[in-house]
């Protein structure tokens, strides 16, 4: 294992104390429990949005704590769900006393962790609602886990519903924007390499040097199939494809177009497949009216991509254009 790390029981911890001295006009940073808050936070009369999940996906969840986006971000340990008194804890810090938003991956653990953080601050009085992110349509029909996986449409759900909140809409009406969003939005990824988790010290799986996984998840879970690597245009067609006809997207939509790097695969690569991506849409006449391409919901180095689609509609598209002010998105 070749990494830039000291303890490999204290990679997590490290990268928070080296974030919060590289964005101190963004947020502050907490390690007993992890927390990340937006500076300004509580704001009264606010919604509170809050996300979090393993950490190793970076800059997803944290990376968006700021204006226009999250209110805090809970990460755990690598790979790992936060606990549920993490959770709280970035609750009680980002409660303005209008509500908190929490935007969760479906994931078993992240699912039973908020959850349970969100019935303790009710008990404490706090209006908490929760929004499941489930737009994996690789694990639509599996058996390994509890529904579809929660990637890349939850960038979207952030974005959207933290630009409502900063805009003064209430918990209500946040919780209505996330769960439109998750109706409207399907990813699916692929890799050409494994992650190496720190404390492990080994590739999470193993994977021959001509061969890829199509429909892999961000934990290195088992994907759709393993096949010979073939051509970035074969490669985009068969994760765009099952993403078009999962909702499905139709000639004359209006789409954000999503394209993401697993976090070895470089720009190079990525604005090439983006490319491709762009026109097999056009080639269906689905319209791409937005964009994001880069490292922004990462498998520690795993080489590979993830496209995601939301069907864009007005009030959808002016939220994700509204300014936003993070570590990693910025407009």
């Amino acid at each position: 294992m070749k990494k830039i790390i000291n303890d490999p029981s204290d990679v997590v911890a490290e990268s928070l104390r080296g974030m919060a001295a590289a964005h101190p006009e963004l947020l502050r940073v907490r390690t007993d429990p992890a927390v990340i808050v937006r500076s300004d936070a509580p704001v009264s009369g606010k919604v509170a949005v809050v996300s979090g999940g393993g950490s190793g996906h970076e800059p997803l969840h944290g990376g968006f704590v700021g204006a226009g986006m999250l209110s805090a971000a809970v990460p755990g340990a690598v790979f790992t769900s936060p606990t549920p008194d993490a959770v709280q804890a970035a609750i009680d810090e980002t409660n303005g006393g209008a509500g908190v938003l929490l935007v969760v991956k479906n994931y078993t653990g992240d699912v039973l962790n908020f959850e349970t953080a969100a019935e303790l601050a009710g008990m404490d009085g706090v209006d908490v609602r929760t929004v499941i992110v489930d737009d994996d349509v690789a694990v639509k029909d599996s058996t390994h886990t509890a529904g579809r996986r929660g990637v890349g449409g939850t960038v979207m759900v952030e974005k959207i519903v933290g630009a409502a909140a900063d805009r003064g809409a209430d918990l209500d009406r946040c919780e209505e924007l996330a769960k439109r969003v998750v109706s409207r939005v399907r990813s699916m990824g692929m890799a050409l390499t494994a992650p190496t988790v720190p404390h492990v010290g080994q590739p999470s799986f193993d994977l021959a040097g001509d061969e890829m996984e199509i429909g892999i998840g961000i934990h290195g879970e088992p994907g759709r199939a393993r096949v010979p690597l073939t051509s970035a245009d074969e490669i985009v067609q068969r994760l765009l494809d099952p993403i078009v006809e999962d909702l499905p997207f139709a000639a004359g939509d209006d789409v954000l177009l999503f394209t993401n790097s697993m976090g070895g695969t470089p720009l190079l690569e990525l604005y090439l497949a983006h490319g491709i991506a762009e026109r097999l849409l056009a080639e269906r006449g689905i319209r791409v009216q937005r964009r994001l391409v880069g490292p922004y919901v990462t498998s520690l180095e795993m080489q590979g991509m993830s496209l995601t689609l939301l069907k864009l509609d007005d009030e959808l598209t002016e939220l994700w254009d509204a300014p936003v002010q993070t570590a990693a998105l910025n407009w």
